[in-house]
C-alpha cells in the first residue's frame, strides 16, 4: 500500500465526523424537510451564494464586524426573505425584527436577550453555535426552552418567534 502525504490522524478524522454527516444528509438541499416554512428558507436563503436583493444594510454591517462573507450573504438574504425592516447586532433595540448575537455576548446576556426576543416576536440568529463546549451547550439549552421553530445550519442557529409556527428543530 502506498502511503500518501496524509497521516493516519487526518484519514481517521473523516470517520469521526461521519455520524454527523449521515444524520444531516437527509436535509441536503431541503429534501426531508416537511415544513414549507423551513423548506423555503433552505432553498431561497441557504442555497444562494449571492445577494438576492439590492439592499445590503445587514450585509455591510456584518462584513464591517469581520463576519465570513457566506454567512453575511445568507443573513442578508434571510433579512430580505422575511421583509424585515430593522436589525441589531449583540443587542435588542426597540424596533428590531432580527437580532444577531455573536459569541462575544455572555451566556447570561444571551439567555436574557433570546427570552426578550421571544416575547417580542423577534427572530434571533446565534452565530457560531458550536464554538466551544459551553457555547454548544448554551445553544442546545436555548433550543429546548424555545417554544417555536429553530433552524441550525452549523454556522448559526436561528430561533424564530412567529406565533403561527410549531415547536420544531431542524439541523441542516
Amino acid at each position: 500500500m502506498r502511503i500518501s502525504g496524509r497521516n493516519i490522524k487526518r484519514r481517521l478524522y473523516g470517520l469521526t465526523m461521519l455520524h454527523q454527516r449521515v444524520a444531516r444528509a437527509r436535509y441536503f438541499r431541503g429534501h426531508g424537510v416537511h415544513s414549507p416554512f423551513v423548506y423555503a428558507i433552505v432553498r431561497q436563503v441557504f442555497m444562494k451564494g449571492r445577494l438576492t436583493g439590492n439592499e445590503t444594510v445587514l450585509y455591510d454591517a456584518l462584513m464591517a464586524r469581520g463576519f465570513v462573507r457566506r454567512r453575511a450573504i445568507q443573513l442578508q438574504n434571510l433579512y430580505l426573505h422575511f421583509d424585515y425592516h430593522a436589525f441589531s447586532i449583540d443587542s435588542l433595540s426597540n424596533p428590531c425584527q432580527l437580532c444577531v448575537l455573536t459569541p462575544q455576548v455572555s451566556a447570561e446576556e444571551t439567555v436574557e436577550l433570546t427570552q426578550r426576543a421571544a416575547r417580542r416576536g423577534t427572530t434571533v440568529a446565534l452565530m457560531s453555535p458550536y464554538e466551544g463546549r459551553e457555547r454548544a451547550e448554551l445553544c442546545r439549552r436555548l433550543v429546548e426552552e424555545h417554544g417555536c421553530t429553530s433552524v441550525d445550519n452549523r454556522g448559526y442557529l436561528l430561533l424564530f418567534s412567529h406565533a403561527s409556527l410549531p415547536k420544531q428543530h431542524y439541523r441542516l
